[in-house]
């Protein structure tokens, strides 16, 4: 389930403020909502699949925390990230 290396740096590359960029909330927020989506499909057909389900449940917790951190810190970049990703607020 997790990213392979040639997947997140993709990511990496679309999102990063700068060439060695890895730890911005915009590389991070992307990370977290690439994965976020994995275990959504994976829980469609593994519907009791608790221990994942709390894994997900984690992540998305901590994307919601980078992204607050985010809008208090600059709304710009916020504004930019949710519209490239498409999350709902």
């Amino acid at each position: 389930m997790a990213l392979k290396k040639a997947d997140k740096t993709a990511i990496m590359e679309k999102f990063h403020v700068h060439a060695k960029d890895t730890g911005s909330p915009e590389v991070q927020i992307a990370l977290l909502t690439n994965r976020i989506n994995q275990l959504v499909e994976h829980l469609k057909g593994h519907k009791h699949d608790n221990h994942s389900r709390r894994g997900l449940l984690k992540m998305v917790g901590e994307r919601r925390r980078h992204l607050t951190y985010l809008s208090k810190k600059d709304a710009a970049r916020y504004k930019e990230i949710v519209g490239k990703l498409g999350l709902r607020k």
